[in-house]
Formats: C-alpha cells, structure tokens, sequence
C-alpha cells in the first residue's frame, strides 16, 4: 500500500484504480520549495532513549518522566480505561467544535474480545457521551454488549460491565461499523480509529492532497499518511469500507479522504485521538499557507513557504510520532475534561 512523500510539491502524483496516491520515492534538497538561505549543521539530540525521557528535563537520575499507558492486570481493568479515555475523547471533540449533527465516531478493539470493537451511539451529542453509552459489535456486525435481544447471551468477561440507556436503546452508526470492521480486519496493530467532518479536514479533503511538512507538529504524518482520492457517497457498502482500508495501507496512521474528512488510527484511542487533532491543525494550516502564498503573489509579494526537509521530518516523527509520546500528549485534555465534568465522562 502506498504512503505520501509529503515534502514534494508541485508534482503530478499518479493514481491508482483504488484512488490512492502513490508518491515520489526520493527527495533531495532541491525537490524543497523556496529553501532559505544556508543553514547551520543541526545535532539531533536524545535519538538513543524513550522519547518520554527525552522531552522530561531531569537533573539528576530517577527524576520524574511523563507517565506512559499503563498496564493491567485484568481485561474488566483494561477495558475500563479504554471506555473512560475513549468517552474523554469525544468531551474533547466537543469543546473543539468537532460536532457535526450525528456525524463521526470513534472504534476501541476490546482487549479481551479482540475481533469486536467499542463504538459509540447514533445521534448522541459527543458532549454528553460517557464510558456506559459505548456499544460493543463484532467485526461481524453482531451487537455483543449491551444484548438487544431477550435470547442474547452475554460474554462471560462482560457480565460485571453495565451499560447505559442509550446504550441498550440507541443504534451504533452503519456507515462507521463498515470502516471501523474494515480497519480493525486489515491491521491488528490498529486498536482504536478516529472519524470526523470537522471543519478543516472537510474543506481540505476537497483537494485530494496530502499534507506539506510545514511545520513540526505535522511531522508526525511524514510518510505515514494518504489520501483516498476517490469519493463513492455515503459509506453503506461493505466495500467501500474495503476500499478506505486499502487507502490508509499497512503502516500509515492517518488518511484524508476526499470530500469526506479524515481518519487516524492508534494503538490506544488517545494515540488515535491526539493524531486526529494534529491531522485536524495541519489541515487548517495548509490551508491558511495556501491562501497567504496565493495573496501575497496577487500584491507581487514574495511569499514563500520553506518545507521542512527530509532528515528533519524523520526525526520529528521518530521523537513526537509514536503510540507512548502522543498518549502523553492527549493526557493534558484527558485531565482538562475530568475537571471540567468531575468526572461525569467516566461513569
């Protein structure tokens, strides 16, 4: 599957029948646009430890590091976590103005029953949505948890787990069931999957293009994102679902899909959720550069965006990129939001 080289512009990327785009496969210093004046030899310091160490200043041995995603001793634990942290997601989602009607949704594979996943209700405001209202599908398609049904038998490891109202009365969304059960198929490595039409990924999306290095944040996209430049309507089919999957390929943590929004995955919903936030930036960037290049040469201004090259890309992502570096980072909103309800999120 193909992956973006995201420091090339201004170049015919080819397509494929499955509306992926294949990128060059090199890039020199001369491929980056406007580079600026000589610049000094950098040092990348810290490439030998945990990138948690490395961002956690300390003065002496057995200083304290950011925490790392915990361990647990039991599935009803894990599972906990995961709901809780999953429901936080969407409290953030919510103050960042990520609703759009019933639209988007996230996906948590169970850590006991690995081939189903943890989805949230239809038409539920991400506001108001707690760890209880989560509803358990199969890759299937069939409704594990909350049982639906009189005959429905419960999972052994679920009997201690309750579950909301909405949760044994509300719907999961069809269309999300058929990307999330296409992605958690295709990639075990994928335990959480974030959708949404926010704003700037929406109006992004339109240009069927991947992402520019502009800046460091957006690093942790470098050859590790896609775009599916086809568009098939609403996703009510098991194949375009299919077809979504191919897009986001093997390794590639994010796609962007055109006219649609984005997509990101994780080894942990806040992975997932932080990356889904970077993505969701990015776009609004790229989209504030264009338009300030594209002025200031009407007004015959030189305005010229510096790309961040190569070594630098991969180094970014290597240090801020990874599953543990960007679960520290979403902790800051995760801490924000329980404040915020006391807690209510987590029930």
């Amino acid at each position: 599957m193909t992956t973006t080289n995201q420091t090339t512009t201004s170049t015919t990327l080819p397509t494929h029948s499955n509306g992926t785009i294949t990128p060059p496969h090199s890039l020199k210093d001369e491929d980056i646009k406007s580079k600026p004046h000589s610049e000094p030899k950098h040092t990348h310091g810290m490439r030998n430890i945990n990138p948690l160490t490395a961002i956690s200043h300390a003065s002496h041995a057995g200083a304290p590091t950011i925490p790392s995603v915990p361990k647990f001793v039991s599935f009803q634990a894990n599972r906990t976590f995961q709901l809780q942290h999953m429901a936080a997601v969407f409290r953030h989602w919510s103050r960042q103005s990520y609703v759009f009607g019933q639209s988007g949704h996230i996906s948590v594979r169970d850590p006991e029953y690995t081939n189903a996943f943890w989805t949230n209700p239809l038409g539920v405001h991400f506001g108001l949505l707690r760890a209880s209202d989560m509803i358990l599908l199969s890759l299937d398609g069939e409704v594990l948890h909350p049982a639906q049904h009189p005959d429905a038998k419960m999972l052994e490891g679920l009997k201690g787990h309750e579950s909301s109202h909405r949760a044994k009365t509300r719907p999961a969304n069809a269309a999300g069931f058929l990307i999330h059960a296409a992605l958690h198929r295709r990639r075990a490595d994928v335990h959480a999957a974030c959708h949404a039409h926010t704003p700037y990924g929406r109006a992004y999306s339109a240009f069927a293009k991947p992402l520019e290095m502009t800046t460091q944040d957006v690093c942790k996209f470098f050859e590790r994102h896609s775009v599916y430049e086809s568009y098939g309507g609403v996703v009510l089919a098991e194949e375009e679902g299919e077809l979504i999957a191919d897009a986001l390929g093997p390794e590639n943590m994010g796609v962007i899909l055109r006219n649609h929004g984005l997509l990101t995955v994780g080894e942990t919903v806040d992975h997932a959720g932080w990356l889904f936030d970077v993505m969701e930036a990015a776009c609004r960037d790229q989209l504030m550069i264009d338009a300030a290049e594209a002025a200031a040469e009407k007004q015959g201004k030189s305005y010229k965006r510096c790309l961040i090259g190569r070594e630098e890309a991969e180094y970014n992502r290597e240090m801020e990129g990874g599953a543990e570096i960007c679960y520290a980072e979403f902790q800051a909103y995760y801490d924000y939001e329980f404040e915020m309800c006391g807690g209510d999120f987590a029930k």
